[in-house]
């Protein structure tokens, strides 16, 4: 067996793949910056004959550099790099992500955010700013505890999941909102002691058709979706004037999951409360883009998912990956080509 790993790797990790591979040989990218947005072509050579390849983003026609490949692991939590490349996408040759790897970075993420929204701490971050100190009355009528309200979810797998056991100890109430949601469980990769993997915390499910109901029953909204054609633009005009007023949006997922000038409008305009970006469009976001000025916007700069322990994680999937292909097993978190994750 011989292994392509478009990336640098530690001492820890490339012992770990030997140990899942059974000892395979491992083709590795040696130079340091690691790339990211693209895929390093002076390994291009290199795959003719390799079974496995990591990377993040996959060379143009890769079924002709690498006609022995038995499996891609993208090291993105989501599908659409490997997906880019038009050979990839059109042939079988299965793919399988790291969607896992930072569920508990980004369920921590959303947590910090609602806490934000909740204790007004936007509001103080602004006034720190201008050097002004805002009054205790500022507080008194607008501050409040996240304990008994409810969380509607928009995209129940591992990031969703995550965050909802983070929730629950915070005495939230928990909407999910899955595309089937009659299937509780999720095959995905978790690690262990973390998020919901039988689907045991929701109060309540939801398909995407009944989104208007789950978003008018939530004082906190978390978008945790992947990006599909099936959910671009998923939350709208209707389904922001759907929102309870005051209601409070967190983006995890994708910008384009949601209407940006819709999504402004109900900032400027009502219902919405606030809304916690970390995902927008352009990203970079426009200088001149109003979000930039609001004062119930909280904006970073997809940072949501950043960690130190990222690629240990994202290895230990790959790894099982390796071990899985070993025995005959299915791999973890396969793409749904049909599904577009």
């Amino acid at each position: 067996m011989k292994i392509a790993v478009a990336l640098n790797l530690t001492q820890s990790q490339e012992a770990l793949l030997r140990e899942a591979s059974g000892g395979a040989e491992i083709v590795k990218y040696g130079q340091r910056p690691r790339p990211v947005n693209r895929f390093p072509m002076e390994m291009a050579d290199k795959l003719a004959d390799c079974d496995a390849l990591a990377c993040y983003v996959v060379p143009k026609d890769l079924p002709k550099l690498a006609p022995r490949l038995k499996f891609v692991q993208t090291m993105f939590a989501g599908a659409e790099s490997a997906l880019a490349d038009e050979a990839t996408a059109q042939s079988g040759l299965p793919i399988a992500t790291v969607s896992g790897a930072h569920a508990d970075n980004i369920g921590e993420y959303v947590i910090m955010s609602m806490l934000a929204f909740a204790h007004r701490l936007h509001a103080c971050i602004r006034a720190q700013i201008r050097h002004e100190w805002l009054p205790i009355s500022a507080f008194n009528e607008s501050v409040t505890t996240m304990r008994g309200r409810t969380l509607g979810i928009v995209g129940y797998g591992s990031l969703g999941r995550s965050l909802a056991r983070f929730a629950q100890g915070f005495g939230l109430k928990i909407l999910a909102l899955k595309r089937n949601p009659a299937e509780h469980r999720d095959a995905g990769w978790c690690a262990p002691g973390s998020g919901d993997p039988e689907g045991m915390i929701p109060q309540a499910w939801f398909g995407p058709e009944q989104r208007l109901e789950l978003l008018a029953r939530s004082d906190f909204i978390a978008l945790t979706l992947p990006l599909t054609p099936a959910t671009r633009n998923f939350i709208g005009a209707r389904e922001l004037a759907a929102m309870k007023p005051g209601a409070y949006l967190v983006n995890v997922g994708r910008g384009g999951l949601i209407d940006q000038d819709a999504l402004t409008h109900a900032l400027a305009n009502g219902p919405l409360g606030g809304a916690g970006l970390d995902v927008m469009i352009p990203e970079p976001l426009d200088a001149g883009s109003p979000l930039w000025d609001m004062d119930n916007v909280l904006l970073t700069p997809h940072i949501s998912g950043a960690h130190i322990e990222y690629l240990d994680r994202a290895f230990q999937i790959f790894a099982e990956n390796l071990r899985r292909f070993r025995s005959g097993r299915a791999l973890v978190n396969l793409v749904d080509r049909a599904a577009g994750y």
